[in-house]
């Protein structure tokens, strides 16, 4: 049997184990303190969910790895669902990229920096953050504030420039590029940093109250005036909603709210009695797990990262490996951290809002999804049997071509399976051999592109934004492929709303208000999109590049210098010789260059 060839040689001991299927796909990936007994309690017990048997029934072979205990299993478990993402571990489902603020605690003189990936480098994150601007409203004070670089020079000894750059001039650096700060006063600012990221403002503030007061007494008010300056700009920058209770909580509020193997993990986040912020994350539990064991994986895998342990960590239910989960990340801290069930008090009052917000974030989330790929659902049967096809289409590949009368030509492909659109798997294209306006040999390069990438991985039906001739164009490119995959035009009407599909050179019309037509609209909407970002994007630099970028004697520090100064290139235009000689870096005979550059133009504006 099967089951007896798995388990023959499965050990006794702790370790991780990987269920695969005949194609060598991690179905599973777990973690136990006896391997065996583990393992075999998926084939013997009848207590089973029908999710669980049914992946069982896909099991062909399992691979182990025995570890020395149970927490480097718990580390390694973790590891491996991120790797490998097994289709039945409950898993972090976020697709939204939340920023982070990152200090690069492994260069000799750190960064601070916004980040939106959390890697094992030696760094310290701090995060994830709601809004992108806070963050850089936050990293924009503390480089204020306390003078931290922010350039991509690699600074080893104090000697890798000649000079210092501009932000030593308008003093938002020291300029530890030339030697002008020691590396141990430097350090010694970012330890405040990590102190004010952390919520521990008190003591730098009072700290800085002291040497504005000891400046004042020696009457040295320049100095009390600047450190001054530093304690209001701190207490604004820390100034958060404050905790009832008002002490010096660190902890992190997590509560589960599920429905069905869908749903949102909430996070209060607590520093020195603050709530510093909030996030939620979408879990996906294929095997209908439970409140416990969703609460544990997210656990494992959200502090598998680089991210700050707090000393508490509160939820609202017990867990079975509470003790292992608490070792580990005692030692990822550096010191003791707990895991408690709040029962009464202000501590149970705010793990209740956690939850109540975790089940209004639930409802309002899944709600929507569930109606949307419902509609959708119907769509892709409409489309199917439109289409001839004996079973339900599961991939849809989209194309769209963007350009500005010939100018930057861009292609892009957004994917939709399983009724919902698949981020992960868009794609964008800068053409490389047409100039000029021509989608149809647009069409053919972004297509031959793809297909030359992969052409294992082929959607049931591909679908182009055009006519009869983008339709007949993406046939040939398969043609020379020998490949048979059909393909699909979605036109507009002349007021840019979808109204009907190409199709075996027959016009399809489609009926507002029903299924097809909503997803149809959808999906030529989401590649439309996707190409003219892409296009704009492209667009922007090259207007931002032909400017300035074309006149001698401008290079990439003087461009932000008269940027910083004059606040956009239509000041820069309208500026005399004089005006431009007060920005930074600027000399007579530069100035003369950029003033005659836009000569021209201002002429023609005037005529």
């Amino acid at each position: 049997m099967l089951e007896e060839q798995l388990l023959k040689n499965m050990p006794n001991d702790p370790g991780v184990y990987m269920m695969k299927d005949d194609g060598d796909v991690t179905l599973y990936v777990g973690k136990a303190k006896n391997l065996k007994k583990r393992v075999r309690q998926y084939f013997q017990s009848k207590q089973h969910s029908y999710k669980i048997m049914r992946m069982v029934q896909q099991v062909r072979n399992i691979e182990y790895i025995i570890t020395d205990n149970e927490i480097e299993a718990l580390i390694l478990e973790a590891s491996l669902i991120k790797k490998h993402k097994p289709k039945y571990n409950t898993r972090l489902m976020d697709d939204k990229s939340y920023p982070y603020i990152r200090v690069t605690m492994q260069e000799p003189f750190p960064r601070v920096l916004k980040v939106r990936q959390v890697k094992q480098d030696g760094s310290r994150y701090f995060g994830p953050y709601t809004s992108a601007y806070a963050v850089d409203q936050t990293i924009d004070a503390l480089r204020s504030i306390f003078k931290i670089r922010d350039c991509h020079l690699k600074i080893e000894t104090g000697n890798e420039a000649k000079r210092p750059c501009l932000n030593y001039y308008i003093k938002k650096c020291e300029g530890p590029c030339v030697g002008y700060i020691a590396k141990e006063e430097y350090r010694h600012r970012i330890e405040e940093v990590l102190d004010l990221l952390n919520g521990k403002e008190d003591h730098i503030i009072q700290s800085m109250t002291d040497k504005m007061q000891k400046a004042s007494d020696s009457m040295d008010y320049e100095l009390a005036a600047n450190y001054r300056d530093k304690v209001l700009s701190i207490k604004s920058l820390m100034e958060k909603q404050k905790m009832a209770q008002g002490n010096q909580m660190d902890a992190d509020i997590i509560s589960v709210a599920l429905d069905d193997d869908k749903g949102i993990v909430q996070a209060f986040f607590v520093r020195s009695g603050q709530v510093t912020g909030r996030e939620d994350f979408r879990v996906d539990s294929p095997l209908g797990s439970g409140v416990e064991a969703v609460a544990e994986e997210f656990l494992k895998q959200y502090y598998s990262g680089d991210l700050y342990v707090p000393k508490e960590i509160y939820l609202e239910i017990q867990l079975e490996e509470q003790e292992v989960i608490e070792k580990w990340l005692s030692q990822k801290r550096g010191s003791k951290v707990t895991i408690k069930i709040p029962q009464k008090g202000d501590k149970y009052s705010l793990m209740q809002l956690v939850k109540k917000n975790a089940q209004d974030k639930l409802h309002k989330s899944y709600t929507k999804t569930k109606h949307q790929r419902v509609a959708y659902e119907k769509g892709m049967e409409e489309l199917s049997g439109l289409m001839g096809f004996s079973q339900i289409i599961k991939k849809i590949e989209a194309y769209d071509i963007s350009n500005l009368s010939g100018l930057d030509n861009v292609g892009s492909r957004v994917v939709f399976v399983e009724n919902k659109f698949t981020p992960s798997e868009y794609r964008r294209y800068k053409i490389k051999t047409i100039l000029g306006q021509d989608d149809y040999g647009c069409m053919t390069e972004v297509l031959e592109r793809r297909l030359d990438k992969n052409l294992k991985d082929l959607p049931d039906v591909i679908m182009v934004d055009g006519g009869k001739g983008h339709v007949n164009t993406a046939q040939e490119v398969l043609k020379n492929y020998g490949l048979k995959v059909p393909v699909c035009g979605m036109v507009k009407d002349k007021r840019h709303v979808t109204s009907h599909l190409i199709f075996n050179n027959q016009e399809i019309m489609l009926l507002k208000n029903t299924p097809l037509y909503r997803l149809i609209s959808s999906i030529q909407n989401e590649v439309h999109r996707f190409a003219i970002k892409y296009h704009k994007n492209i667009r922007s630099k090259k207007l931002f590049q032909s400017e300035l970028d074309q006149i001698p004697g401008i290079g990439e520090r003087r461009k932000m210098a008269l940027l910083k100064h004059f606040e956009s290139v239509a000041n820069i235009k309208k500026a005399t010789v004089r005006e431009l000689l007060k920005a930074p870096l600027m000399n007579q005979k530069i100035a003369e260059s950029v003033y005659h550059f836009f000569e021209k133009e201002r002429r023609d504006l005037n005529e």
